[in-house]
C-alpha cells in the first residue's frame, strides 16, 4: 500500500532525526545537468563521458549533482568537497569527516525522475520506476520473481498486472539495495507483496531487520524504500522547492 505521499518544500532548518527517513524527488533535465555538473568529482565526470546518449549523460550528471547538493544541506559543507567510497558491489557511501553525522543514503532514477533516501539510523535502499505496459513482464517475472510473487501476479486482474509487476520490482530492488549485496542475493530467494492497495510485506531471512514502504513519486510512477528498524517515519521533500 502506498503511503500518503505529500511532497513538501525544504524547511529553512533541515534536520534528519534518528526516527525519520527522508525521501527526496527531483525531475531531471539538461538545465539541471548544466547547473550542477561543476560539483562532480573527476571520476564522476569520466563516468558521465562514457554515456553514448546525451539524455543518459545529462540524467546521470543531474542525479549525481543533486545528490551532492542534498548531502551538502545535511552536512553543511560544499557539495564539491563531498567524497564517496564504494562497496565491492558498487554501493556509494559517504566518506565522512569527524564532524559529520552518521548518514546513509541511496538513489534511483528512471525516465527523468530521481528519488533519494537518507537515514541516520542505518542502511537504506530506494527504487522508483515508471509503470509501463510490458509484453516481456511475464518472462521477467518467470526469471527473477519468487514462486509466491509469480502466483500473486497471475491472480491479479489484467488491468492491475502492470502496476503489480512494478510494485514487486521496486520493492525487491529497494531491499537488494538496502542490504547492499547486489546480485549476491538471488531475486527469487525472498518475496514481497505486490497487490495494489494492499500493505507491503517482506519475507526474507532477515526481514526482522527491515521495514518496507511504497510511495508515489509522481503520476505514472511507483516507488519503494527499505530501511533498518521498525519505528522510522517517512518525510517527503521536493527538490524543485530548493534554490540552487
Amino acid at each position: 500500500m502506498c503511503v500518503s505521499t505529500i511532497w513538501s518544500p525544504r524547511p529553512a532548518d533541515l534536520q534528519l532525526p534518528g526516527i525519520d527517513v527522508h525521501v527526496w524527488r527531483a525531475f531531471l533535465d539538461s538545465e539541471h545537468a548544466g547547473r550542477v555538473e561543476a560539483v562532480l568529482s573527476g571520476d564522476e565526470r569520466a563516468r558521465a563521458a562514457r554515456f553514448v546518449l546525451r539524455r543518459d549523460r545529462d540524467n546521470f550528471v543531474a542525479a549525481r549533482g543533486i545528490l551532492r547538493s542534498i548531502l551538502s544541506l545535511y552536512l553543511q559543507r560544499p557539495a564539491s568537497g563531498i567524497e564517496f567510497t564504494y562497496t565491492a558491489e558498487g554501493k556509494p557511501r559517504l566518506q565522512p569527516l569527524d564532524s559529520d553525522p552518521s548518514l546513509c543514503f541511496n538513489l534511483s532514477h528512471s525516465h527523468g525522475l530521481a528519488v533519494y533516501a537518507f537515514s541516520c539510523h542505518g542502511e537504506v535502499g530506494i527504487d522508483a520506476e515508471a509503470v509501463q505496459s510490458s509484453h516481456g513482464s511475464e518472462e521477467v517475472a518467470d526469471r527473477f520473481f519468487s514462486k509466491e510473487e509469480r502466483a500473486a501476479l497471475r491472480d491479479l486482474p489484467p488491468e492491475m498486472r502492470d502496476e503489480g509487476f512494478f510494485l514487486c520490482w521496486t520493492r525487491k530492488e529497494a531491499y537488494i539495495k538496502a542490504v547492499g549485496s547486489g546480485l549476491g542475493i538471488p531475486l527469487d530467494s525472498f518475496h514481497v507483496s505486490l497487490t495494489p492497495g494492499k500493505p507491503e510485506e517482506l519475507a526474507s531471512s532477515d526481514s526482522d531487520r527491515w521495514m518496507m514502504r511504497s510511495f508515489k513519486p509522481a503520476e505514472g510512477f511507483v516507488g519503494a524504500v527499505v530501511a533498518e528498524g521498525k519505528q522510522w517515519k517517512l518525510r517527503f521533500l521536493d527538490w524543485a522547492s530548493v534554490t540552487e
